[in-house]
This record gives C-alpha cells, sequence and structure tokens, in this order.
C-alpha cells in the first residue's frame, strides 16, 4: 500500500506544467518525475522527429523505465499526455489549461515550428488532453484547473497541496496523519 499519492500533471505544451509540478514537488516532498527527461536519459524513445522537433516516444519502454518508481508513490508526473499510464498507478489527473492567446505566445517565445505551434493550439481549444483524461479515468479523480497567470499556479498548488494531506489522511493505517 502507498502512503503518498501519484499525481500527473497534464496539458498542452506551453500551459506550465513544469512549473506547477517544481512548485508542488518542492512544497510536499513529492518526486518530479519530468516524462521529457526521463525519455531523454533513460532512451525510452525510436528517435528525433525533426519536422516537430520532439522524441518519438517508445511508451512500453518508458512504463517499463518508470514503473518501480511510481509503484512505490509519491511522484508527481509532468507529462503533456496520461491516457498512457495504468489507472492503478494514479491518483489525482490534473488537466491544465490555458487561454489560446495566452498560449501561442508561450509557444512562440519557445520558438516552435508552426506545425508544431498550431497542432497544440487546436489540441488546446478542442479541450483533447482534457477529453483523453475523462476517458482514461475515473471522472472523480480528473480536474481541470485554469493556467494563465503566476497567481493561478500559486492556488492550483496550494490546491492540490490540501488534496496530498486529505489523501494521505484517508489512506494511512490510522487514519491520523
Amino acid at each position: 500500500m502507498r502512503t503518498e499519492p501519484n499525481i500527473i500533471i497534464t496539458g498542452t505544451p506551453g500551459v506550465g506544467k513544469t512549473n506547477h509540478c517544481t512548485l508542488l514537488a518542492g512544497n510536499t516532498g513529492l518526486r518530479h518525475v519530468s516524462i521529457n527527461e526521463v525519455v531523454k536519459e533513460r532512451g525510452c524513445h525510436e528517435g528525433w522527429d525533426k519536422g516537430f522537433q520532439s522524441w518519438i516516444v517508445d511508451e512500453d519502454k518508458l512504463l517499463d523505465s518508470i514503473e518501480d518508481e511510481v509503484k512505490c508513490g509519491g511522484c508527481v508526473i509532468d507529462w503533456h499526455a496520461c491516457d498512457l499510464f495504468p489507472k492503478s498507478w494514479v491518483d489525482l489527473v490534473v488537466v491544465l489549461r490555458t487561454d489560446s492567446t495566452k498560449l501561442y505566445d508561450r509557444l512562440a517565445l519557445r520558438g516552435y515550428a508552426e506545425a508544431k505551434l498550431q497542432e497544440n493550439l487546436d489540441s488546446e481549444i478542442m479541450q483533447v488532453l482534457l477529453e483523453e483524461a475523462r476517458e482514461a479515468y475515473d471522472e472523480e479523480i480528473v480536474v481541470e484547473l485554469r493556467s494563465d497567470t503566476p497567481d493561478d499556479i500559486e492556488e492550483n498548488v496550494e490546491r492540490i497541496e490540501e488534496w496530498v494531506a486529505n489523501w494521505k489522511k484517508n489512506n494511512s493505517k490510522d487514519g491520523s496523519k
């Protein structure tokens, strides 16, 4: 039985996932698991896609690579997708959303190629990642949060911290944590 929850923080690139995960991990002691870093560092890919300027992820290798770590609990998983992670690994899915104009500006500042920028904007506008989360996990563990401003990030992290404290209390052996 895990003593700490696993949380996925997902959303279109540029919505603030890494900022949320870094702050949450720092405030709670949970481990920030950046899937982008895992893919690069552990070779969980099939090569580089020049058009989209990103790794082609080998999902089976990725899941095998992080399985033991995640099964222990206490992970904040940072990635733009969530539906590949088994339900049994996940206690909360946070889908971050942002205004499309702000998202465009953020992605343009990152130097995204036009095709990649447009694909990500379309994904955000069509709520693709939110729908994927709702289809893959039980409704009660999927939460949609706005991430337009630095204040949003702080408020969201405080809300997730409260959830973590409640999860620990409700899942401790004696109920007193």
